[in-house]
């Protein structure tokens, strides 16, 4: 069955731009945008700061930006630190059908290399729609085992792909590539995102970094089994791995066109719920007052029931939680970056209200999934009044979608904790126009130098 192989390698061989319709060239471009907001917005948490000056140093040397900051390195150690740093605030885009994020797997490598390799604003795009692409496709055949978080998995071949398409792997490269790199995943646990491990933060950097070293192995010249994907992916992590769901509609259906945006800072689970309490929030007249709610019950599917501490310990663990989301959006009034810091955990009034939500799972909304991600929520007040609402599916996937002027505003939020207004404007349009460029040494260049603030 690894016939398959040969499809997905040529494809991802010799797809070219020309190939890519309008709607996916478009949507591709909103994720870079989206992924170098997060990025940047990521790049000021204390963690990734100290990480990046201890990995890049303070020289500021090196081919590839450490996007935020006023540091270079090389190009692994910087797809390692972007793509951490792009998923600390939970804000970057995914897809429900791979059950993960493959553009923040996907760009901080492409990204880097295409600093360090001349390309073209075409080729940037197309290599990351392909890495997307081949990934997600990988995420979407596979069942992961419910004890591994998906970050840092398949990932590693969205990263891989997506370089190899740029630096210009012929297919039998592609296959070998795609070999190798489906054995460089990691071993990672989803206890880690329910209990604040925030070592789950590393893993998405660790994708990027694997998917360059993949890419400089088979040009070393190393191989992998014959079919790495089928085996990892089917033996290892998961015992299910649908070889049909690799070339399925491949070049017509484009699961980048399939992708969510987010603006609720905190995990995709916590989304439907929340959506649900912004139509109540908007019916109501009037604010509705905090201290006069009794309880908060949400009915949802497993995956989001499962979400339901209410007491995280860190802000991590903060954004994989109902109650603790529920409680910092109403009191807050925003689910925003803002609503998930260390002094939102600590907040005594958001601990005692997040005490009063109780999340439970109905397996008629679970049944639902992947196409839609249900929920209810009711508010009773004090006064014997319910307040209800109930949503199908999340704003922000394509079937109720963002503006392109909500994702714009959501970038200069991000932007903001590190750029100016007018430096992250100007890496915006370079974006919205990426097309356009004969060479990606202007954009990066652009990315890289906006802010120029020192890191430390």
């Amino acid at each position: 069955m690894t016939f398959y192989l040969d499809e997905v390698a040529a494809f991802a061989a010799e797809c070219a731009f020309a190939d890519l319709p309008s709607p996916v060239i478009e949507r591709t471009k909103l994720v870079i945008a989206d992924c170098i907001g997060a990025i940047a917005g990521g790049s000021v948490e204390p963690e990734i700061e100290e990480l990046s000056i201890n990995l890049a140093g303070s020289s500021g040397e090196g081919e590839a930006a450490v996007i935020g900051t006023a540091l270079r390195t090389e190009p692994a150690k910087a797809a390692l630190l972007n793509g951490a740093a792009g998923t600390f605030l939970e804000m970057d885009e995914g897809n429900q059908f791979c059950k993960g994020h493959p553009g923040m797997h996907t760009f901080p490598a492409v990204f880097a290399a295409a600093e360090a390799t001349p390309a073209s604003g075409p080729d940037l795009i197309t290599a990351l729609a392909v890495g997307y692409e081949v990934g997600a496709r990988v995420g979407i055949a596979t069942d992961l085992r419910m004890s591994m978080h998906p970050h840092g998995t398949w990932g590693t071949l969205c990263a891989a792909v997506g370089v190899g398409r740029l630096v210009g792997f012929n297919a039998d490269q592609m296959k070998t590539l795609l070999n190798v790199a489906a054995n460089l995943s990691l071993a990672t646990s989803r206890r880690t995102m329910l209990e604040g491990g925030t070592v789950r933060n590393i893993f998405t950097g660790v994708s990027n970094q694997m998917g360059l070293l993949a890419c400089d192995m088979v040009d070393a010249g190393f191989t992998g089994e014959l079919d790495g994907i089928g085996n990892v992916f089917g033996k290892v992590v998961s015992d299910t791995f649908d070889p049909t769901a690799m070339t399925e509609d491949l070049g017509t259906r484009w699961e980048i066109a399939r992708n969510y945006f987010k603006l609720h800072s905190c995990c995709r689970f916590n989304h439907a719920a929340l959506d649900a309490l912004e139509d109540i929030v908007r019916s109501h007249d009037g604010p509705v007052s905090v201290e006069d709610i009794e309880a908060i019950s949400v009915d949802t599917y497993f995956l989001a029931a499962e979400l339901d501490d209410r007491n995280p310990k860190n802000t991590l663990a903060g954004k994989f939680s109902v109650p603790f989301a529920m409680a910092t959006t109403l009191i807050n009034d925003s689910s925003g970056v803002q609503s998930f810091t260390w002094d939102a955990i600590r907040n005594e009034t958001i601990q005692a209200l997040a005490n009063k939500v109780e999340v439970r799972n109905d397996p008629e909304m679970s049944a639902k999934l992947p196409e839609l991600r249900p929920a209810t929520v009711k508010i009773a007040m004090r006064d014997g009044a319910v307040l209800e609402a109930a949503t199908e599916t999340n704003r922000g996937d394509w079937r109720d979608p963002y503006s392109n002027a909500e994702l714009k505003a959501k970038f200069h939020d991000l932007a903001a904790r590190t750029w100016t207004k007018d430096d992250a404007e100007a890496v915006y349009e370079a974006t919205m126009t990426l097309e356009t460029l004969a060479s990606t040494q202007t954009f990066s260049r652009l990315v890289g130098e906006a802010g120029c603030r020192e890191t430390g």
